[in-house]
């Protein structure tokens, strides 16, 4: 997870000080429990890239807003609201660090085909294959989430030696009154054997911090009024 590390410690450092107020701001954004009986754990994908079963880190990160804050015509129509939330994740503010990182070392005639400029992030529906930034590739879409396959080049199709899901959710929960907007990721060694988790403590922190400001950036991007 060497590259991983990297990104998420200068990503982090860098869009904290640009927000500024990034504590206050991302104050209702909640880590909840996940543990194995999480779905993300009986999924293909997981099964076949950690063949080994090797240690995760995992989280998932969760935020509600009150339906009459939300733009009405993406709770109208089903699958509207993942999708603009997507869309915010990557074209939002947050990303826009780990987007240049990544453009600077990997953007190129063979990554040609990927989603690599703001305005084209903002504005994909994110169907099944997409690639964005040579790094995610969506694996999985419902009406209600869209998963991606991260921790390394989608070019490498094979178990990855870094590999990991990221799950991106927005569930109208019409009888509580709320939109839940969740971010689920599920890190791993996906090539042989491994002791430990992927990430050491500081490295899992900064990660929870990045999660955050994705989350917070992207529904304030496309998704609230």
């Amino acid at each position: 997870m060497g590259i991983f590390s990297k990104l998420v410690k200068t990503t982090v450092a860098g869009s904290i000080a640009s927000v500024g107020v990034f504590w206050g701001a991302t104050r209702n954004d909640i880590f909840e429990v996940m543990d194995s009986s999480d779905p993300i754990f009986q999924s293909a994908f997981y099964k076949k890239f950690n063949p080994s079963g090797n240690p995760t880190l995992h989280d998932v990160c969760v935020r509600r807003i009150p339906l009459d804050k939300i733009q009405p015509s993406l709770v109208e129509e089903k699958g509207k609201l993942v999708e603009a939330f997507c869309a915010g994740v990557w074209g939002g503010m947050g990303y826009i660090p780990q987007r240049a990182f990544l453009e600077r070392k990997y953007r190129g005639p063979e990554t040609a085909d990927h989603l690599w400029d703001r305005s084209d992030l903002l504005k994909n529906k994110y169907e099944v294959g997409t690639i964005l930034t040579d790094h995610f590739e969506v694996v999985e879409k419902t009406e209600d989430r869209i998963v991606v396959r991260c921790g390394d080049s989608p070019r490498i199709r094979e178990v990855r030696p870094s590999d990991g899901l990221f799950e991106i959710a927005a569930v109208v929960k019409r009888e509580q009154g709320v939109a839940e907007f969740s971010l689920k990721s599920c890190f791993y060694q996906g090539l042989g054997k491994a002791e430990a988790a992927p990430m050491d403590e500081k490295v899992a922190w900064a990660h929870r911090q990045y999660t955050k400001l994705l989350l917070e950036t992207a529904v304030l991007k496309k998704c609230v009024r």
